[in-house]
């Protein structure tokens, strides 16, 4: 499973930044990441320089074989919290879709 990071002009892209979203993303779909291929984050700052609460958002979108992207978003007061927001609603998002396609 590949994780790609991409990041606007306002978001600062670091190493430490990079593996706490792969740490997270990981964690996430450990259970079903040997039907994902890739999983793509963005991490923005919804309304630039001027700050404000909730306004850095991760939208993540996993890359399952055989079916549609899969994408959830959330916004939070910090770009980690926005990361652990989403990587939950990413687990949460396929377990549901894949865990009825097993009851199948």
């Amino acid at each position: 499973m590949q994780v790609q990071l991409h990041a606007d002009n306002i978001v600062p892209g670091s190493l430490p930044l990079t593996q706490a979203v792969e740490a997270a993303v990981e964690h996430a779909v450990r259970r079903w990441a040997p039907r994902i291929t890739r999983v793509e984050v963005h991490l923005s700052d919804t309304n630039g320089h001027k700050g404000g609460a909730d306004d850095k958002r991760c939208l993540m979108e996993a890359r399952v074989g055989g079916l549609q992207p899969i994408a959830v978003a959330h916004e939070a007061g910090t770009i980690h919290d926005a990361v652990d927001g989403a990587a939950g609603k990413l687990k949460k998002t396929l377990e549901n879709t894949l865990g009825r396609l097993n009851d199948r």
